[in-house]
């Protein structure tokens, strides 16, 4: 199947992982004088799509040299080994609470078995191939690595997930953001104008680190972003204002439902509380998307953001500031 690539400038291209559904889920490539890197990965099933792209852009398997996480949650990670056992000079570059899940990844899937179950893991994800340690680079915050001259450099931005990296582009300016930047697919559009929500995906969720990791990104004053839900995008001033209002939405919702004893009512709140701001905003913002598709194109997300907040309150994270100031 001829994989579906937007190509953007400076040798910057997003391939459709095919996950789910059409423009969900970006896989990056970056060429440069006949090298390339690929950020974040998709699943097994999206890594026929990755190298069917970089051959008609006249690159073998042979001349990839990185593959970089953002983070290991599986619809980024859950390609990597295989795509790794079919690049034979690559090295996997991955915040390094993200290493030791890349080569032995069963406590990572039992985690995604946890949140998916059973079933719907294993057709989502398949058998997770491990990567040998000895071909893995932990990216430290500030580390680097060279593309053919090309720096990239690994900014260490928790919020969405402990394990996660943000990717400076030195050619551009830009940055790689993985899920800390939300997500804005291309349904939210209207008259080229974009939009984002954020990721509280399970299980590390944090609106005090999500805020620094905004504010840290920001400050390097980046012309435009590319996330993995979906692709480039610009005004990032104007979106990262927009982002961090509903992060602290959903961490006030979180903190009102956490008052709720029983948590199978707990949960359908979360999720009530979350589908009202994705509405709120989508009226709010007149999103090309109408409030009817909502559950069409953001219903996942719905639930894993609930999800995220549910395992934000078990860990005590919903506590009032007061309070954990106290604590």
């Amino acid at each position: 199947m001829k994989p579906s690539v937007i190509d953007y400038p400076h040798g910057i291209s997003a391939v459709d992982s095919g996950y789910v559904r059409p423009q969900l889920d970006a896989i990056h490539l970056i060429v440069e004088r006949g090298r390339a890197a690929v950020v974040d990965t998709g699943t097994n099933d999206s890594v026929p799509f990755v190298l069917a792209a970089l051959a008609e852009k006249g690159i073998s398997p042979e001349a990839i040299d990185f593959v970089i996480l953002t983070h290991v949650h599986l619809d980024h990670a859950g390609g990597a080994g295989l795509l790794m056992a079919n690049a034979p000079n690559a090295k996997l570059v991955v915040h390094p609470r993200g290493a030791r899940h890349m080569i032995d990844p069963s406590k990572l899937m039992a985690a995604t078995r946890d949140v998916y179950g059973v079933d719907a893991a294993t057709k989502m994800y398949g058998d997770i191939v491990p990567v040998i340690a000895g071909r893995v680079i932990e990216a430290t915050d500030g580390s680097t690595v060279s593309l053919a001259g090309r720096i990239f450099t690994f900014y260490d931005t928790p919020g969405h997930a402990r394990h996660h990296n943000c990717i400076h582009d030195g050619a551009t300016g830009h940055l790689f953001t993985g899920d800390m930047f939300g997500l804005s697919y291309r349904e939210l559009d209207r008259d080229g104008k974009q939009f984002v929500f954020p990721a509280t995906t399970p299980t590390q969720f944090d609106p005090d680190a999500f805020h620094a990791s905004i504010e840290r990104m920001t400050a390097l004053k980046p012309e435009a972003l590319y996330l993995t839900h979906f692709g480039k995008v610009v005004d990032v001033p104007r979106l990262a204002t927009d982002l961090l209002r509903l992060v602290d939405a959903h961490a006030e919702v979180g903190r009102r439902c956490a008052e709720i004893g029983d948590v199978q009512a707990r949960g359908a709140a979360l999720k009530a509380g979350v589908h009202a701001i994705a509405v709120a905003e989508a009226q709010r913002q007149n999103w090309g998307l109408a409030i009817d598709r909502i559950d069409d194109v953001l219903d996942m997300d719905i639930r894993l953001n609930a999800d995220g907040l549910e395992s934000w309150i078990a860990a005590g994270g919903a506590k009032a500031p007061a309070a954990r100031e106290a604590a």
